[in-house]
């Protein structure tokens, strides 16, 4: 399935009203989390990824889970856009980070393996390709294996990934050969992640296995149960606190006309010049590694 996708800015940049909105190739508005199909090509295992964040940037965009239309927006605590710290040497997110579309980590769901529920959010990926990907891009990816990361209690699978696209893809058909031809990236993945919290006065995350990856295998069932997952989710009458609404899921009582889509956008701020990064995000920490 070769669909294109296209992204229209609204509000301004590094701003609360900042949003990211998604259109099909038919110039229809469309949902990211619901209406971009889990598979780009099933036969060869290929998943789409939504990128929100850029490698080496610090906003933590994200699918808007509990927005109409679910744009890409910038995370927000205590009222403040949300930027992830850098913890030395980390500068920023290390890899083009992302969802898979149509699936859903179910807070309702203890997972089997883990032993924790999961995190209310689409299934998380970290691209490790060379390109630095944009905002809102949709790419085809390899899977290659998966960390499962347990995020102040709940189950939040980090799955490892490479776009198609990427020249040395080919190269890459494991979590072993990720290890041995990029050495250090999955060290510093685990890193990154169990200290990423920290300067924000939290404790260090914990991981499920000792932190160890599991192979590509394990990684393809555990997306394949989360899109079952996401399939009652939009299936149902309520989706709770998640909003549903889509333009594509024929099946789903949450489907919605193109004209109501558009009618949703038109309600934001055109795009806008953006607003300068806050300075203090630039700002290294360092601590001792425990």
């Amino acid at each position: 399935m070769n669909m294109s996708y296209t992204t229209e800015e609204r509000g301004k940049r590094n701003t609360l009203s900042y949003r990211v909105f998604f259109k099909n190739s038919e110039g229809k508005y469309i949902s990211p989390f619901h209406d971009i199909p889990m598979y780009a090509d099933e036969a060869q295992n290929f998943f789409n990824m939504v990128v929100e964040v850029p490698r080496w940037t610090n906003a933590k965009m994200e699918i808007a889970t509990k927005d109409v239309l679910n744009p890409i927006k910038q995370d927000v605590k205590k009222g403040k856009l949300r930027y992830v710290a850098n913890v030395f040497p980390h500068k920023g997110y290390i890899w083009n980070y992302g969802a898979i579309p149509q699936t859903w980590e179910d807070p309702g769901h203890k997972d089997t393996e883990t032993g924790c529920c999961g995190d209310n959010d689409p299934i998380d990926v970290c691209e490790i390709g060379n390109k630095v990907c944009s905002i809102g891009e949709v790419i085809k990816v390899k899977v290659l294996g998966t960390l499962a990361l347990i995020d102040e209690g709940e189950t939040d699978w980090k799955v490892i990934a490479i776009n198609v696209e990427d020249p040395e893809a080919n190269a890459f058909n494991s979590i072993d050969d990720v290890r041995r031809l990029k050495p250090g990236y999955l060290e510093a993945t685990v890193d990154w992640f169990r200290r990423y919290k920290v300067p924000d006065g939290k404790p260090e995350n914990q991981f499920a296995f000792n932190g160890e990856f599991k192979d590509k295998d394990f990684a393809i069932n555990i997306i394949k149960s989360t899109n079952d997952y996401w399939k009652a989710l939009v299936s149902k009458k309520s989706g709770g606190e998640l909003n549903c609404t889509n333009t594509c899921v024929s099946y789903s009582p949450f489907l919605c006309t193109k004209e109501a889509a558009q009618a949703v956008v038109d309600e934001t701020s055109p795009c806008g010049i953006a607003d300068p990064v806050p300075s203090d995000v630039d700002k290294m920490y360092y601590y001792e590694k425990k």
